[in-house]
């Protein structure tokens, strides 16, 4: 019920849900005052609605798309890099954060939450818009640096050897380069092997072969939602329009729960504590990836309107940065609390800024002449 009426609010409001689903999980855990015990639930229920998303996103473009959109936006993803990184990384120094400490939140700074942009360019039906190429291949971009940095973070946290490392790098390289050829090369093949008559046998089929692979992904320290939408990239022609038509409803469900379980991951206890440097690297970084989204897209030639769309879209940070943190839990325990505040405060102000493209984007546009 409280979905349904954020839901209807944001209607009203005439903005994506995704502030009132979060708003509505931080008072739930006030109301019931839930303990750590839900913790398993949350982080699968949350993990389940980023897959689904992502999944939905990749049936929007086909594989040739994808490969010319990352080949034209590698030189974005670097600036994207240094701009998003660092900010974290010195804000961790002067926090008195060890090295890996440090690392780890820049790596929190850095990564856009690919669940929730996706889910503002479907809710405010901005998929077909010429900035969205722009959007995706960043966050395209950003798991394949989480493909190197993951296996390099988890083998020092755990003190592994040079070989420890080389070995995990290897695996999460190899395995994101396989998914990535085989949804190039044979989604066809794919498409037609899964393009039964049934519709109750294509979406078992479908949400199957998604799962198995978001899953396989994860094992192999590659972001599980990123499986997910190349699963949806290899699908083409019937099948993709058919899947999708299928998934929507589900897709819907799991979304909404996925910023509900978000919101009460939140340590409300600790937020004092952060709220300050939480809400200077939010600001900070918000402005640095918003000049990312803005940059990337005016190489596009895309205009004003689009710039910005682009770069607030790209703004909130969300499940994956949750997980980083999370393993630097017994370096610095303040860093857990920190990001969790740093993403709410990310996911709040990215979406309520993509909605206000038509009154704000000309203001930018007036400072420019």
């Amino acid at each position: 019920m409280v979905l349904a009426l954020g839901g209807r609010a944001a209607g009203r409001l005439g903005i994506t849900p995704i502030p009132l689903y979060l708003i509505a999980g931080i008072l739930l855990q006030l109301l019931l005052h839930l303990g750590e015990d839900p913790e398993h639930f949350i982080h699968t229920g949350a993990e389940l609605g980023a897959i689904l998303l992502l999944f939905t996103l990749g049936l929007e473009y086909s594989s040739q798309e994808l490969r010319d959109n990352l080949s034209a936006n590698r030189q974005l993803g670097v600036l994207d890099l240094l701009l998003n990184f660092t900010p974290g990384l010195i804000a961790g120094v002067l926090l008195g954060f060890p090295p890996l400490g440090a690392a780890l939140l820049g790596g929190v700074t850095y990564l856009t939450s690919s669940g929730i942009a996706s889910k503002i360019l479907s809710d405010l039906g901005r998929l077909g818009n010429r900035e969205t190429p722009t959007i995706l291949a960043v966050c395209v971009l950003e798991d394949i640096v989480m493909a190197v940095y993951l296996p390099i973070m988890a083998a020092l946290l755990l003190g592994g050897s040079l070989l420890a490392v080389g070995v995990n790098l290897f695996v999460a390289l190899a395995a994101f380069g396989l998914a990535f050829f085989l949804a190039m090369r044979y989604g066809d093949t794919l498409s037609r092997v899964m393009n039964v008559d049934s519709d109750e046998a294509l979406l078992l089929g479908v949400l199957g072969l998604v799962l198995i692979v978001a899953g396989a992904a994860d094992l192999l320290k590659v972001s599980a939602a990123i499986g997910a939408f190349l699963v949806g990239i290899a699908l083409s022609g019937p099948v993709a329009e058919r899947a999708r038509h299928q998934i929507e409803p589900l897709r819907d469900l799991f979304a909404a729960v996925f910023f509900v379980l978000f919101g009460l991951q939140l340590d409300l206890g600790r937020v004092p504590d952060v709220i300050v440097p939480a809400l200077i690297l939010a600001v900070l970084t918000g402005a640095t990836k918003f000049w990312v989204g803005w940059t990337g897209a005016a190489r596009a030639g895309v205009q004003t309107r689009g710039r910005y769309r682009a770069g607030t879209t790209l703004i909130p940070r969300g499940e994956f940065s949750i997980l980083i943190a999370g393993l630097g839990a017994g370096l610095t325990p303040v860093l857990g609390p920190l990001a969790a505040v740093y993403v709410l405060l990310t996911a709040l102000i990215g979406p309520v800024l993509a909605r206000f493209d038509a009154q704000l984007a000309p203001l930018l546009d007036r400072r420019r002449t």
